[in-house]
């Protein structure tokens, strides 16, 4: 599967993660897990080096009361963790993953998240949701780069871990990559992880690039203009009426406060946090969630 099908429950991980965690805490996870940290090569002892890579994931995460017990067995998934109430995690890999080494940190990061998501009492309804919330707070939070990496196609074989699809990986990965100012690109081996993290790239961009933002576009603006003078014209009843207007990246609607000020509310293109702002010219919001300044021509 490629493309953009989970983009909405995405954006919906990322707005919960601010608010689970705040700012100040998601700010901490500002330096990615280091390739280094979490290479292991066909040399390396199969046992010894799963549990470091699991004791690197659970440093990663600030987990330091919680012990991973690893193990290897036939299984249809990539991966389980049996979310108890600690201090020990038991951890079943794909027995696969005795031959493919390099991807044990793809899938060991996926499942130490499960852990801590569990801790924080952090999950969607449903197990699609809520597996798309754990790959999204993976990447987000600096260790799902390894997940898309995982990503290879040749002419023999495929391989994909996760639920998310590449180009969504490339996409919050990318939202990280502008939040926390990282080139993510230097690290894949794989030449699909790069063009799928360069297609999010893209997407992630238009986000910024939605009316009423200073850097939408001719298009964007001038629909933006004729859909505010309608509501404008017709008053609130037909601006509540109108629905939501924009792009496939960010929807405004508009809406009145009850005293005759016509107001249009979008998503921060950082959180996904709706943001109202008077619909009267050049305004500078800023989102109390996530703290960015957005330039509006409201």
């Amino acid at each position: 599967m490629h493309g953009y099908p989970h983009l909405e429950t995405v954006r919906a991980a990322v707005t919960a993660l601010y608010k689970r965690l705040s700012y100040d805490t998601v700010h901490t996870f500002d330096t990615s897990v280091a390739p280094a940290d979490v290479a292991f090569s066909d040399q390396d002892d199969l046992h010894l080096g799963v549990q470091r890579v699991a004791r690197e994931m659970v440093r990663h995460l600030r987990l330091p009361d919680a012990r991973m017990i690893v193990s290897f067995r036939e299984m249809e998934h990539a991966a389980y963790v049996e979310l108890a109430a600690g201090p020990e995690y038991f951890i079943e890999l794909n027995d696969r993953f005795r031959r493919h080494r390099r991807d044990i940190g793809a899938a060991l990061a996926h499942e130490v998240m499960h852990v801590y998501l569990h801790r924080l009492d952090l999950s969607f309804p449903g197990t699609r949701d809520n597996e798309i919330l754990t790959d999204t707070a993976t990447t987000y939070l600096g260790a799902g780069w390894l997940l898309l990496d995982a990503y290879r196609e040749d002419g023999a074989s495929s391989q994909k871990l996760g639920y998310l699809t590449p180009e969504e990986f490339g996409y919050v990965l990318a939202k990280r990559a502008l939040a926390f100012g990282e080139a993510p690109e230097t690290w894949f081996t794989s030449p699909q992880a790069y063009t799928a993290y360069t297609k999010g790239l893209a997407q992630a961009r238009r986000d910024e690039q939605q009316p009423p933002l200073t850097a939408a576009g001719w298009a964007g603006r001038r629909r933006y203009a004729k859909d505010r003078r309608y509501a404008r014209e017709h008053g609130a009843a037909a601006a509540g009426a109108s629905g939501p207007r924009g792009g496939a990246a960010g929807v405004y609607s508009f809406s009145s406060d009850g005293l005759g000020t016509l107001r249009v509310s979008f998503p921060c293109p950082t959180c996904h946090q709706r943001i109202r702002v008077p619909a009267r010219g050049r305004v500078r919001a800023r989102c109390t969630l996530c703290r960015t300044v957005l330039d509006c021509d409201a």
